[in-house]
């Protein structure tokens, strides 16, 4: 069980930010990844469960550097970015991470002034759903925590993530800032996340699973041959525009509410049920459903549309819009590899700028 908890672990080497002269150059590192919500996106928010996979080949990586201050007591942190294509490094526009500098200042009693400059190498493209501002932000916190020597528990990370990602959407389900640090799918809610299990060969998990008459099943159990295709639509989303149309949305007719927030959460339990049998087709049809829904609340794109109808058209058990939608990415269920690559050319040719197979499954943590 991943849960947030009131607890706080610090290293007892005191409270100062540090002799600035001896401390200058001095560097903390601290890595995150991407993610994607296979189901219960915006549900989430108004307490409805979510399903999220770890996208460990985005990554983002925080380098902070301590620097010499300019000696008038103040506070000096800057934020550039740098990420995919030619070699260039851009001024981050950084409210969210500031914010989360104050509070990681206040939570683990560092005083004094800190002048420190902090490079983000991100390789998670930004508006798309995958991440981005949470996985920069949970690293941009570890490497604080690395640099002033202090060790955060799990609750400590959340809420410095949440933070900043209050700042840069407005209001967030925690979901993002969970996943960013998950090393296996997780089913979240209310600001815990379940960590799934991952049958391997071997573990007694292996043979068909039950059906419900009893009766072994076809398919293989979850983490064998559960991949998904992610597809940039090429045009950015706006989580925290999305998430405000959804609010008047839900404000005008509460019964609107409360009929999709039922309705995404018997899909997600659902499809929790469909991974753990390894009943993909069924799992597909969850998928296919979480995207009606969240087009008829106007979410999705007429290229999003496009892209969902291309995947389904190339043998996908189901596909849907993930993240925050009004662009972005849409994500597929592809399966077996063989099937992947017909899904991949498929959405290339309706327009997608690129695309990433992403396996289920549990992979090495490079987040500590």
């Amino acid at each position: 069980m991943m849960a947030p908890t009131n607890a706080r672990t610090f290293d007892d080497r005191g409270s100062s930010a540090g002799d600035p002269d001896t401390e200058c150059g001095r560097l903390g590192v601290g890595r995150a990844h991407g993610k994607a919500i296979l189901l219960g996106e915006h549900a989430v928010v108004y307490g409805a469960p979510a399903l999220a996979i770890p996208v460990p080949q985005l990554t983002a990586t925080a380098k902070a550097t301590r620097l010499l201050g300019p000696g008038d007591g103040a506070d000096r942190v800057s934020f550039a970015m740098t990420g995919p294509g030619p070699a260039t490094v851009a001024p981050l526009a950084a409210d969210g991470l500031r914010r989360l500098v104050a509070e990681f200042k206040e939570m683990t009693g560092v005083v004094g002034c800190i002048c420190v400059d902090v490079l983000i190498d991100c390789t998670i493209p930004q508006g798309r759903g995958l991440g981005s501002s949470a996985a920069c932000a949970r690293a941009a916190a570890l490497a604080f925590a690395d640099l002033f020597d202090r060790r955060l528990d799990a609750g400590a990370v959340f809420d410095l993530v949440q933070a900043s990602e209050r700042v840069a959407h407005g209001r967030a389900s925690g979901i993002d800032a969970l996943a960013t640090g998950s090393t296996s799918p997780i089913l979240f809610r209310s600001g815990t996340a379940r960590e799934l299990p991952i049958p391997m060969p071997g573990d007694g998990a292996a043979h068909p699973p039950e059906r419900a008459d009893g009766r072994a099943g076809a398919s293989r159990p979850f983490g064998f041959d559960g991949l998904f295709i992610i597809a940039d639509s090429g045009v950015s989303g706006s989580t925290k525009d999305a998430v405000e149309l959804v609010r008047h949305t839900f404000e005008r007719n509460a019964e609107t509410q409360a009929a999709f927030v039922r309705r995404v959460s018997s899909l997600t339990h659902a499809a929790v049920r469909d991974l753990a049998r390894g009943q993909w087709s069924d799992f597909g049809a969850r998928l296919t459903e979480n995207h009606r829904l969240l087009r008829e609340i106007g979410l999705s794109t007429d290229r999003i549309d496009a892209l969902v109808d291309a995947a389904l058209a190339a043998g996908s058990p189901g596909a849907k819009i993930s993240g925050g939608g009004l662009g972005g990415c849409m994500i597929a269920l592809a399966g077996e590899p063989s099937r992947a690559q017909a899904v991949v050319r498929r959405l290339h040719e309706a327009g997608a700028v690129r695309t990433w197979v992403v396996p289920t499954g549990r992979f090495a943590s490079h987040a500590d």
